[in-house]
Formats: structure tokens, C-alpha cells, sequence
């Protein structure tokens, strides 16, 4: 991300000095079309700061990092799709098949322990909404392939009701669909693709609450459909904040969700 020093003094600033929920002072922009935001001193392109939506996983505004690392969001955003697309191809019965444990592994180490780790990379760079996501879908994705894994001896223990097994599953998934639901409120000042993701995950957990509660297999069907479009969302984001002009022709629209009430 570019940054160069800058003379705002004949801008008008936004103080936020007393704000303490953010950490820097003032915000002040320039440019004919205000496409420059000065943060603390410091100018950046409006447009990078609204690709650091998807790239950095970050809902707000997300100036560059004081701690340099590499863009963990990337990783934990590859992992959760791959992840998510492969189960819902598994769960929409792709090539007729409807058991889902060939995916454990997936979901132990990749969706799990790698997004996880992600999380905590997150949270050591101050972005904690990618933190609390990323570390929160990576022990759900440990602890989804755990319920297939017989040494844990989970889905045994429901072996003479597969009924009461099928309601456990699904009031696991619902808790899951409440989490989502919070983490979606949260993004609905950023992107499209960050909104779609959310919306499509939600529904994917209460269809498959659903299709486990009833033992409906459309119903599961159509849970694994809407897990494909939420991965499809993933990808979109992972690839809009790692492409750029030194690395890739093609470049995906970042599609920024217009502000209620915003003059600007």
C-alpha cells in the first residue's frame, strides 16, 4: 500500500481525538473528487483503503499495519474456502456422493488448524474481527471433523438413535448460524462480497441444522449448494486483496456497499 507524507493544512480534518475505539487521530481528505484519505499525516488511495476490505479481511477502516507481517488473511480466507467447497460439493451430492468423511482431514488440518493459525496471526497485527473469525470457523472446522473421527467416539454414542444424532448435529449448526448472524452485522458497511459471504454462510448452516433435524436430504442438499456459494465468495475476496497489477492481469471489483446517510 502506498503512503506518502502529506500537507493537510488546507484540508478539512475530522478530529478524533476523543475517540478512543480507533487507533489514530485525525482523518482528513483531499483530491478534487476527495479520492485521497490522510490518516494521521500520512496519504493513502480511497481505493486502497476499500480493497483492504477483502485483502486484510477487515470490515473498517484499515490503514497499513504497525506490525509487518504478511497478509494472514489471505491464508485464513484460502483455507476456509477450499474448505467450505469441498464440503458443500460433498453435502449437494457431486458425483453421488453423500458421505461427507473424506473431508475430515481437510477439515482437521487445513480449514482447522491452518485457519486458526491464521486468526492468531490476526490478532498479533491488531485486526481483531479477521482474529475473531478466523480463530472462531477454525476450531469449528476441527470440531466438525472430530464428530466423523471413531477414536472420539462421538457419532457412536448416538448409534441406537441416529435420530437424537441428527438434532445434535443440528443444534450444533444452529449455534454456528447465530455466530454468522453476528459476524454479518458487522460487515454491512463494507463490501458485497463480504455481505455475501456472510448471508450465503448463514443460510448453508440452517439448511444443513434443518436437513439434520429432519432428516430431509433436499433440504441438506440445498445447504451444501448455498456452502459452494460461500466459498465461491471466499475466493472472490482472497483473490480481490492478493492480485495485484505486479502479479496478475486480472483484477476482481472490490464493490464497496454505499453508506446510509454518508455525504461522502
Amino acid at each position: 500500500m502506498s503512503s506518502i507524507e502529506s500537507n493537510a493544512s488546507n484540508n478539512k480534518a475530522e478530529s478524533l481525538s476523543n475517540d478512543d475505539s480507533v487507533p489514530y487521530k485525525t482523518v482528513t481528505y483531499s483530491g478534487e473528487g476527495n479520492e485521497y484519505v490522510i490518516i494521521d499525516g500520512k496519504k493513502y488511495l480511497r481505493h486502497e483503503l476499500m480493497t483492504a476490505f477483502g485483502g486484510t479481511f477487515n470490515p473498517g477502516l484499515a490503514p497499513y499495519p504497525k506490525h509487518q507481517f504478511g497478509n494472514a488473511a489471505a491464508l485464513g480466507l484460502a483455507s476456509f474456502a477450499v474448505t467450505t467447497m469441498v464440503l458443500g460439493l460433498f453435502y449437494s451430492g457431486a458425483m453421488g456422493i453423500s458421505t461427507p468423511n473424506v473431508v475430515v482431514s481437510m477439515c482437521v488440518f487445513y480449514g482447522g488448524a491452518v485457519e486458526l493459525l491464521a486468526g492468531v496471526w490476526e490478532m498479533a497485527i491488531g485486526n481483531t474481527f479477521a482474529g475473531t473469525v478466523f480463530v472462531s470457523f477454525g476450531a469449528f472446522w476441527i470440531s466438525f471433523g472430530v464428530i466423523f473421527i471413531e477414536a472420539f467416539g462421538i457419532a457412536s454414542a448416538y448409534a441406537d438413535d441416529p435420530a437424537q444424532f441428527g438434532n445434535a448435529v443440528g443444534i450444533y449448526l444452529i449455534g454456528w448460524a447465530f455466530f454468522t448472524f453476528m459476524m454479518l452485522t458487522l460487515v454491512l458497511k463494507a463490501t458485497w462480497p463480504f455481505i455475501a459471504l456472510f448471508v450465503t454462510l448463514d443460510t448453508a448452516f440452517i439448511l444443513l441444522a434443518a436437513g439434520n433435524m429432519t432428516g430431509n436430504a433436499h433440504v441438506v442438499k440445498a445447504g451444501g449448494i448455498f456452502a459452494c456459494i460461500t466459498a465461491s465468495c471466499g475466493f472472490w475476496i482472497m483473490y480481490a486483496g492478493v492480485s495485484v497489477p505486479t502479479n496478475s492481469y486480472l483484477h476482481l471489483p472490490v464493490m464497496q456497499v454505499p453508506i446510509i446517510g454518508s455525504k461522502r
